[in-house]
C-alpha cells in the first residue's frame, strides 16, 4: 500500500491509503476536486500562510461534512506543476513558494500543495487583481478585516528585514563617532530626545536599533564601520547617448553607510549633468542652474535607498543619459497600489520602517507620504516635464526628462531674444496673456500678438481661452 503525505500540527507524516480515507477537511487540510478552482486554491494558500500552514489535496471530492467522498485524481501535464507554482507566486504577496508533489492513491494521481505558515504576515491573495488577506477558521477561509490586519502588521514588524538581528555582527562593529554625530544632528534637525552624552548602547537602544543587545540590519546599514551588505551598493552610470550601451562616460559602484550612499549618488549626478543659462524675461541678468532640480534628484535617490527591498540581490541604479535620468529601486509597491497612487496625496508606508525613521530624524526623508509629490512639483517649477513612474514587477523606476525645448531646437527655429525669453517665462509661470507679454518686453499689443502668432505657427505655443478677454498662451510641450 502506498504512503501519502499530509500535514498535522506542523509535523509531516506518512499514512497508508486506508488511513488517508478517514481524513476530513480541517484548519490544516483542504480538498479540491480539480485545478479548475485555482482562485479558491490561492485563497486557501493565503489562509494557511497567515496561520500555521496546511496542505491542499487536489483530486479529492469531499462530502458536505468535509469527509472524503471519492478520489477522482487529477491529470497533470509536463509543465502543469511549473505553471501552477508560477500562478501561485504571481498571485500572492509576499510571494509564496509552496511544495507541490504528486502521489498515487488507489491508482489515481493526487496533487499535494504544502504551505508553511509564513514568517511575514499578512499574506495577500490577488483575486481578480484585488489583494485580499484570508485566515483559516475551522475548514473555511475567511477574509481578514481591517482592524485585524492592523494587528497582524503590528505584530509582524519584528520580522521585517531592517528590524532583524544582523548575523555575526557585534557592537564592536559599530562606529561610535557615526552614532555621536547622528545624535547631534538629529537633536538639531528634529529635536530628538536623546542626550548627546548618552552611551552608544543607550542611544542605539532608545532608537530601537539593538535587539537583545545585538545590532539590527538597520543599525549596520546606518553606523557600521565597514558596511558589507552587497545588495546595499548603488550603481551609478553615465551613458554616452540615449541608450543603455557602452562605452560609459562615467561609472561608479558606491559603498558605505546609507547616508554616504545618498550623498555620493547625488554628487555623481551633479557632476554628470550640465549647468544651463536661464534667461529671466523681466531682468537683465541671467541665472545659471543645473539641468535638473537637485532637490528632486536627491529625494528620488533617498527614496530608492530607504524603500528598496534589501532581501533582493538587485541594486539601486542611477542611470544618466543625454535626455533623461533614471533611478531604479528594486522593490514592490505597497499591496494594492499603482504608480498613479504616487502622483496623488497618499500615506507613508515605508518598506523598512526602522531605517526610514532614522533618515527622517536627520531630514533625509519626510514621513507624510509627500516625497513623490515634491518631486513632481520641483520638476514643474524647473520647467521640466512631469517625472514618469513605472513599476516593472520587480523595480520602481523614476524617470526625469529634459525639456524638448532645448537650446539647439530653439536656435534651429530661428527665434529672436523675446521668443527665447518668453519660453523661459512660460516654463516657470505656465501661461501668459498678450497684455503681460507687452508689459514684460516693452512692445505694443500688436507686436505682442504678432510674436505670439509666430510661436503658434512654429507649434511652440498654444492659444487657449473661450473669448478675447480670457485668451492666454501656454507651451504646446515642455
Amino acid at each position: 500500500m502506498k504512503n501519502i503525505f499530509y500535514i498535522h500540527s506542523s509535523k509531516s507524516y506518512s499514512m497508508d491509503a486506508e488511513k488517508f480515507l478517514e481524513l476530513r477537511e480541517s484548519e490544516k487540510i483542504e480538498f479540491k476536486k480539480s485545478l479548475a478552482v485555482i482562485k479558491e486554491i490561492i485563497e486557501t494558500i493565503s489562509a494557511f500562510a497567515n496561520r500555521h500552514g496546511g496542505a491542499i489535496f487536489v483530486g479529492i471530492e469531499e462530502n458536505k461534512d468535509g469527509t472524503i467522498k471519492r478520489i477522482v485524481g487529477v491529470n497533470v501535464g509536463g509543465k502543469t506543476i511549473e505553471k501552477l507554482a508560477n500562478e501561485i507566486k504571481q498571485n500572492t504577496d509576499p510571494r509564496i513558494y509552496p511544495s507541490i508533489k504528486m502521489k498515487d492513491l488507489q491508482g489515481k494521481s493526487v496533487m499535494i500543495i504544502k504551505v508553511n505558515g509564513y514568517h511575514i504576515k499578512p499574506v495577500f491573495a490577488k483575486i481578480n487583481k484585488i489583494p485580499i488577506a484570508f485566515k483559516r477558521v475551522g475548514r473555511t477561509n475567511q477574509k481578514i478585516d481591517v482592524n485585524e490586519l492592523r494587528e497582524i502588521i503590528s505584530e509582524g514588524k519584528e520580522f521585517l528585514w531592517d528590524s532583524q538581528v544582523c548575523k555575526e555582527a557585534k557592537l564592536e562593529d559599530i562606529d561610535k563617532n557615526k552614532v555621536r554625530l547622528f545624535i547631534s544632528r538629529a537633536r538639531g534637525e528634529r529635536g530628538l530626545k536623546i542626550s548627546k552624552n548618552a552611551a552608544m548602547t543607550e542611544a542605539l537602544t532608545s532608537l530601537k536599533l539593538l535587539k537583545n543587545k545585538k545590532p539590527t540590519n538597520a543599525c549596520m546599514l546606518l553606523f557600521s564601520k565597514k558596511p558589507e551588505f552587497l545588495q546595499s551598493e548603488v550603481k551609478c552610470i553615465r551613458f554616452s547617448g540615449n541608450d543603455p550601451v557602452k562605452p560609459y562616460i562615467d561609472f561608479q559602484t558606491l559603498n558605505g553607510d546609507v547616508f554616504d550612499l545618498v550623498d555620493k549618488a547625488e554628487d555623481f549626478v551633479l557632476r554628470n549633468i550640465k549647468m544651463s543659462i536661464w534667461l529671466i524675461p523681466d531682468q537683465v541678468q541671467r541665472e545659471e542652474k543645473y539641468e535638473y532640480p537637485p532637490d528632486a534628484i536627491r529625494e528620488a535617490i533617498a527614496n530608492a535607498v530607504v524603500h528598496r527591498d534589501y532581501e533582493s540581490p538587485s541594486k539601486v541604479q542611477v542611470r544618466i543619459f543625454n535626455d533623461r535620468i533614471e533611478i531604479w529601486n528594486p522593490g514592490r509597491l505597497p499591496m494594492g497600489w499603482t504608480v498613479e497612487r504616487l502622483k496623488q496625496k497618499h500615506e507613508s508606508i515605508p518598506r523598512n520602517p526602522l531605517l526610514f525613521k532614522q533618515l527622517f530624524w536627520v531630514k533625509y526623508v519626510e514621513d507624510v507620504g509627500g516625497g513623490t509629490l515634491d518631486i513632481i512639483r520641483s520638476c514643474k517649477e524647473w520647467g521640466l516635464p512631469e517625472p514618469e513612474f513605472e513599476f516593472t514587477g520587480t523595480s520602481l523606476i523614476v524617470t526625469f526628462r529634459l525639456s524638448k525645448l532645448t537650446k539647439d531646437r530653439l536656435e534651429a527655429l530661428g527665434l529672436n531674444e523675446r521668443g527665447k525669453k518668453v519660453i523661459e517665462y512660460l516654463k516657470e509661470h505656465r501661461k501668459i496673456t498678450t497684455k503681460k507679454y507687452s508689459e514684460i518686453f516693452g512692445v505694443t499689443m500688436r507686436m505682442a500678438r504678432n510674436d505670439l502668432k509666430e510661436l503658434i505657427e512654429k507649434k511652440i505655443v498654444i492659444k487657449r481661452g473661450v473669448s478675447d478677454k480670457k485668451t492666454y498662451y501656454s507651451l504646446a510641450e515642455i
